[in-house]
């Protein structure tokens, strides 16, 4: 017969064995192989933490449970399975035997936590709704001082909920369709504006995004950057108005001097005039040579008088002109700017994405949210691939077309909330609220592969158009510009590791 093992050797045999037999490295497991080795038996060791947790858990209705929850507690303390059996079983026919006690009939009752809360939520729901809806109000009065009563009545609330929410209904459709008929009216008022004002290129820019703008869904985000819009134009539009007004009035007063001197020249001239007709006819009635001296030094006075006077005459028309052409082009370039500050003002002319003053202002509208609401806000700075190899091919206007091409492509991937700017070149950042780090790179990643399926074309030929991104969700107390250079630095190493590749910052 062979000696018995030394623990330490059935240790390493059963480690063995749950290698070999590619068991899991769990207790059960190795106490198994162990008592396997050992020729032991393999009992499993008693639960108690859970029999203990499914002890409480049972509540007792009649003496008779409470006694076997009693005994199931001694049980579980022997670690006895016939005794936490008995228990159980004790427990169940006490349940269900005839020592039962008669139930109470327990009345539906509405916990007052729940219908404060519910209160609550129909007062702040009721305003969207407005107060045109006399029926509404009434019933939602009824609703609310129903909740408020310190014994609710289950069923009767019940019905009154019914009915408010069925009025609620009607009331919510007729505002949306009243919503619907208010933007077509706005429609319908700003292209009438356009229509009346082609010639004005400022309105125009005006109008086009107000058009954009009221475009359902509509969105708080989209109204605000549009006010902004608004009103750069219209401090320009002032200034150009102002500036206009003084050109105006310099115009009317150049002009006036110009008639006024139109009228000098002429009444000189006919001054002039009327003196050669004189001397002229004096001339005639000379008879000797030494009369004629001081009538012809009267003449060259005159003349020379003439001369200086149409000299200085023609420089002040000159000066004059030369005004009228300065106030030309400063008007011009007031115009220049309006139409500037139309299209521009916040917004890249190419691609029609924020330029990096909207960029800055979105980043701190956004972070307020973030910081306000406690939710997650990333953001993504993504790069073309090979961008200056496709200008080189292509020529600068086929790079352009590049860069409108992947700015409508990104528009359609995103969501109403989401922000998309032109970062700089062949750069682009989008804001993502409401975003953490990894759906933010599912975002980028799904961009990428919606470029794979919409080619650019560049006359006939397809255009693959690839980007690196690098995404980066923005700390707490964190400045977006440092949220850009972690995101920014991230897109260098997706570069580095062979491009079309959106990496976390």
């Amino acid at each position: 017969m062979s000696e018995p093992k030394h623990p330490s050797e059935i240790a390493r045999e059963a480690l063995k064995r749950l290698a070999a037999r590619h068991l899991a490295p769990t207790p059960a497991n190795y106490q198994a192989c162990y008592n396997e080795i050992a020729n032991l038996p393999n009992i499993v060791p008693f639960p108690e933490p859970p029999l203990r947790q499914l002890a409480e858990s049972l509540v007792a209705r009649s003496p008779e449970q409470k006694l076997s929850l009693e005994q199931l507690g001694a049980a579980i303390s022997r670690r006895s399975w016939q005794g936490v059996q008995d228990a159980l079983l004790g427990f169940v026919a006490a349940a269900s035997g005839p020592a039962k006690e008669p139930e109470l009939k327990i009345l539906p009752v509405l916990p007052v936590e729940f219908a404060a809360k519910l209160a609550r939520f129909v007062e702040c729901v009721l305003p969207a709704l407005g107060d045109d809806n006399e029926r509404v109000s009434e019933m939602s009065s009824e609703f609310l001082l129903a909740l408020r009563q310190p014994e609710l009545d289950l069923p009767a609330v019940q019905g009154m909920l019914a009915n408010l929410s069925h009025q609620v209904l009607f009331a919510a459709e007729e505002q949306v369709e009243i919503k619907e008929s208010l933007l077509k009216l706005l429609h319908l008022i700003i292209e009438n504006i356009g229509e009346l004002s082609l010639d004005d290129s400022w309105l125009k820019g005006q109008v086009d995004g107000l058009l954009a703008t009221v475009v359902p869904p509509l969105s708080l985000r989209h109204l605000d950057e549009m006010e902004r819009r608004l009103r750069d134009v219209m401090v320009k539009q002032s200034e150009a108005k102002s500036r206009s007004i003084e050109a105006q009035e310099e115009m009317r007063q150049m002009l006036s001097a110009f008639i006024e001197r139109l009228a000098t020249m002429s009444e000189s001239s006919a001054t002039f005039q009327g003196r050669i007709e004189e001397s002229a006819r004096l001339i005639e009635g000379i008879q000797r040579v030494e009369d004629l001296a001081p009538l012809l030094k009267d003449v060259i006075g005159a003349t020379r008088a003439m001369v200086d006077e149409t000299a200085q005459s023609r420089q002040q028309l000159q000066i004059l002109q030369e005004k009228v052409l300065n106030t030309e082009a400063e008007l011009v370039q007031l115009h220049l700017e309006l139409d500037n500050a139309s299209a521009l003002a916040r917004h890249d002319p190419l691609t029609d994405a924020l330029n990096r003053k909207g960029l800055d202002e979105a980043l701190v509208r956004e972070i307020a949210n973030m910081r306000r609401k406690e939710t997650p806000l990333s953001l993504s700075l993504l790069d073309i691939d090979n961008f200056k190899k496709l200008n080189d091919r292509l020529g600068h206007e086929a790079g352009d077309d590049a860069l409108i091409h992947l700015a409508n492509v990104a528009r359609k991937c995103m969501r109403p909330t989401d922000t998309l700017a032109r970062y700089g070149g062949e750069e682009f950042v989008i804001l993502m609220p409401d975003t953490p780090l990894e759906n933010g790179i599912e975002v980028m990643t799904r961009l990428q592969r919606e470029l794979t399926k919409a080619f650019f074309l560049s006359g006939r030929e397809k255009v693959l158009i690839t980007f690196s991104a690098g995404v980066a969700q923005l700390a707490t107390e964190e400045s977006g510009a440092d949220a850009i250079k972690r995101a920014d630095q991230a897109m260098y190493l997706a570069k580095r590791a062979g491009k079309n590749r959106v990496m976390a910052g």
